[in-house]
């Protein structure tokens, strides 16, 4: 099967007859779109034109139903990050709605999950809210992954491992959670050839070796159990179900077995057309062979949170071996095999993307988002919910509510409301009162015991395993415990200086954390150390903040910086001011950019007409601005960037903090440059505890090429900070 279809008619095949003509219209003109965007840039690693990427997308997409708008968009996924084609243009000819999915696939297509945990975090969380804005996104992002999984051939050794481990840590758990079986399973095989290719071929070569036998037991399986279906009168596909390779090496190694001790490599599925024949062909296999104890599950009863739906059984088949069997309506398979996609409506004249029922997976997420303030808690949670297995437990009502695989009473309180999780003492499970420590198992009915003067206590921090019970407890504690929070907070950033090397300890003193209060949003001290201590803020990134504040000697660094900036013929001296620039509609006006909030081509603009200086430019959501817009509102004007602008340059100045060693300015020299960003100027210092400042003017010219190299910087291991201060435009661009 090649890795990509030679051209567009495999995609017009998988839509003709449920498309509209004009669709379909849509289509051809964003793959000639694509296709001349592309033209002009380099092959893909492999070798192929670019343009078999974004065509292979877009197939994919339309394998799990995807709608119009967003094939189209996985057409053009690729044109705003690697050509000069601007979100503007895709919206002017392809609509709106295209537009915004192909600017929040690019948005995407900027995060690493490679990177450091806090960085991670903070990109966990962009994702998240970008799914829970238009699933869609994602859809496409999953899709995209899946053909560079399949292409990862054209890659050095280094970058397959990296793209493989953040596969198989978020991509391919997220297409779990979100149901897509068929991205699932493919992108944890793929990535787990990369990352332990000689588990994966021994595998791989196993099952070859038995194949021929495997196929002619599941083909004597479906024609008996076809043959039953039929004497009983039920309309029903009966297919093989192949176990995947990264399953099989998961259940070997979580057992610790051989491979010849699997035992159930045989699985069969059985589809019918309602839910009483589901019951019904249950009731028949479990005739024709002895069902296993233990091993029935009704997932239709009582959905999986994704939305799965089937009667999952194992029986002790014809040859005594056992056999899985999965039985669904083919409503239930086409959930089962596109996941969200299967059950989200697409609604493009509004713009919007809902379903009936919400996915809760996205309402627990912004409701973290809203609970949290740091990265490293948000990134906690959000994997306790994301990639944990579940338990499903019962309410004396009889509704089901899905926990994350540990959980104890605690979560199943405050999943219930707030107030009865902060009241709860203890629990009825099966009528039968357990503590609070009790773990839930599948079918558990339980009660909640509440107290009107109970409250929760840091050591229930230890019980709980849900996302929302920790952050409602950590917002408790930090509303009413404000003394012990102080001390805890204290403690932490003591043990985290005594991590720090030697000279380190000397210079930082935790008491004097003063000179922090405004970055953190704080007025007291105090309000910082209980911060720290309810764990809204890590105490090694206040430790890094103190090291940050020392003064700073000139070092050999400044050296480092002059022949890397000599090599690369940058400059070592500081350009002029800021002159007038040209903005659409604008006549007659000196135009100048605000220092306050920088203004880039890509940022939504307006102007302020100032008394005497001309029109000068701010971000619509400068905080200078809104203050003008209140107490001045005829001086604020609407603008857009004029053409010429998105082509300029700006420069842009940066303050990095970073720990000092050989070779620092080098590495974040080659950083910059791959971002295919100019230093034009640089110096540095370096202080007696070791702590490097960098001083760098970039030349920039739109706010995605910022914020990329930004997140870059950001992410390499000796930074501690990066910093924006003024900006100044090109006097040459």
């Amino acid at each position: 099967m090649p890795d990509h279809p030679e051209n567009l008619d495999a995609v017009l095949d998988r839509v003709s007859g449920f498309w509209s003509e004009e669709d379909i219209a849509r289509l051809k003109d964003a793959y000639q779109f694509a296709e001349a965007a592309h033209s002009e840039g380099p092959p893909r690693k492999t070798g192929h034109p670019f343009i078999s990427h974004p065509l292979a997308v877009a197939e994919i997409l339309t394998k799990i139903e995807a709608d119009p708008a967003t094939v189209i968009a996985g057409l053009l996924h690729d044109v705003v990050e690697d050509t000069d084609v601007t979100i503007e243009q895709i919206e002017e000819r392809f609509g709106e709605s295209v537009a915004q999915l192909v600017d929040g696939v690019t948005t995407l297509s900027r995060l690493s999950f490679q990177t450091r945990q806090e960085r991670q975090a903070g990109n966990l969380r962009k994702m998240f809210l970008a799914m829970a804005e238009d699933i869609r996104v994602i859809l496409i992002k999953l899709a995209d992954r899946l053909h560079n999984m399949r292409t990862l051939y054209g890659l050095d050794v280094e970058k397959q491992r990296a793209m493989a481990q953040e596969t198989i840590q978020i991509l391919a758990p997220l297409a779990h959670r979100l149901g897509i079986w068929r991205f699932k399973w493919e992108l944890e095989d793929l990535a787990f050839r990369y990352l332990e290719p000689e588990k994966y071929y021994e595998i791989a070569q196993l099952l070859g070796v038995g194949r021929r036998e495997r196929e002619a037991r599941i083909e004597a399986v479906r024609a008996a159990v076809r043959g039953r279906l039929e004497q009983a009168g039920i309309k029903a596909t009966v297919q093989g179900r192949a176990k995947h390779i990264y399953s099989i090496a998961q259940k070997m190694e979580k057992q610790d077995i051989s491979f010849d001790r699997i035992a159930d490599l045989a699985a069969i599925r059985i589809i019918v057309d309602t839910v009483a024949d589901c019951y019904a062909a249950l009731g028949l296999v479990h005739q024709l062979w002895i069902p296993i104890q233990g091993m029935f599950t009704d997932y239709i009863a009582k959905p999986k949170s994704n939305k799965y739906q089937s009667l999952h059984t194992k029986v002790i088949g014809p040859d005594k071996q056992p056999l899985e069997v999965q039985i669904r309506t083919w409503d239930m398979h086409r959930v089962a095999e596109y996941g969200v996609a299967a059950h989200w409506r697409y609604k493009e004249d509004e713009g919007t993307v809902g379903s009936d029922d919400q996915i809760a997976l996205l309402r627990q997420v912004i409701e973290l988002e809203t609970d949290l303030t740091e990265s490293h808690e948000f990134l906690e949670l959000l994997q306790m919910d994301l990639f944990n297995d579940q338990v499903f437990v019962f309410t004396p009502d009889g509704d089901v509510i899905d926990l994350p695989a540990g959980a104890g009473p605690i979560d199943f309180a405050y999943r219930v409301h707030t107030e009865v999780g902060h009241r709860c003492v203890g629990a009825r499970v099966n009528g039968r009162q357990v503590p609070l420590s009790y773990t839930f198992r599948n079918g558990d009915i339980a009660e909640i015991i509440t107290s009107p003067n109970s409250e929760p206590s840091r050591d229930w921090m230890e019980l709980v395993k849900s996302s929302r019970a920790k952050s409602k407890i950590r917002h408790f504690l930090r509303a009413n415990m404000r003394a012990e929070n102080v001390a805890a907070g204290r403690e932490a950033l003591r043990r985290s200086l005594e991590a720090q090397p030697p000279k380190l300890r000397r210079l930082i003193d935790i008491e004097k954390l003063e000179p922090l209060l405004e970055s953190f949003g704080f007025r007291e001290k105090d309000d910082l150390l209980a911060a720290v201590g309810y764990g809204d803020i890590e105490a090694d990134t206040v430790v890094r903040n103190l090291i940050a504040l020392e003064d700073v000697q000139p070092g050999s660094l400044a050296e480092e910086v002059e022949r890397v900036l000599a090599e690369s013929g940058s400059s070592a001296t500081k350009t002029s001011g800021i002159p007038a620039i040209s903005v659409d509609g604008v006549n007659g006006f000196q135009c100048r950019r605000s220092r306050c909030c920088s203004p880039l081509p890509g940022d939504q603009i307006k102007g302020y007409i100032t008394r005497g200086r001309g029109l000068t430019i701010h971000r619509g959501d400068c905080k200078n601005l809104r203050y003008h817009e209140r107490i001045d509102p005829a001086r604020v004007i609407p603008l857009a960037w004029a053409a010429q602008d998105r082509k300029a340059v700006f420069q842009h100045e940066l303050e990095i903090v970073a720990v000092d060693r050989v070779g620092l300015f080098s590495h974040i020299a080659a950083v910059v440059a791959e971002c295919g960003i100019n230093i034009a100027t640089a110096n540095a210092s370096v202080a007696d505890s070791g702590v490097a400042h960098l001083n760098m003017r970039l030349d920039i010219r739109r706010r995605q090429d910022l914020d990329h190299v930004l997140e870059r910087l950001r992410s390499l291991i000796d930074v501690i900070s990066v910093r924006q201060l003024s900006l100044a435009r090109n006097s040459t661009s």
